[in-house]
């Protein structure tokens, strides 16, 4: 006779949820700190409004909250949510970079370049944070 072991979704409360998501935000900040300087010293010009600080935090801000709440809907409606996650993540981070192809006239390609690598690293921490959090089945 063999054991079969069965999947049981893990359920954090949701404080260790908040947690995992304000932890992403902190980190995802700091990091696009980081690349905001860098993209300034490598000639992103100093106006560039999504490079300052307001701007990039509020919007990181935005986006691991929504990815919480989006990454919450797939793993209690999907039937394979590690399969939806696997297509879905890199479709939202690309569709997310469509509104930073039209600033190339005020950020140039540094800055604009510096926003799509921002996406990318959100997203990693994100997803990283997730994982942990809110375990896929």
């Amino acid at each position: 006779m063999t054991a079969i072991a069965q999947k049981t979704p893990v359920r954090r409360g949701p404080l260790v949820v908040a947690g995992g998501a304000v932890a992403a935000i902190v980190l995802s900040t700091l990091v696009n700190a980081v690349i905001a300087v860098v993209a300034h010293a490598a000639g992103a010009p100093d106006g560039f409004q999504p490079l300052k600080p307001g701007s990039y935090i509020f919007l990181t801000t935005v986006g691991v909250l929504a990815g919480t709440a989006g990454w919450a809907v797939v793993r209690k409606l999907s039937d394979d949510p590690a399969a939806v996650i696997r297509w879905l993540a890199p479709v939202v981070v690309a569709v997310s970079f469509i509104p930073d192809f039209f600033l190339f006239g005020d950020g140039g390609a540094t800055g604009v370049a510096a926003l799509l690598v921002m996406h990318v690293c959100v997203a990693v921490i994100a997803v990283t944070a997730y994982r942990k959090v809110m375990p896929l089945t």
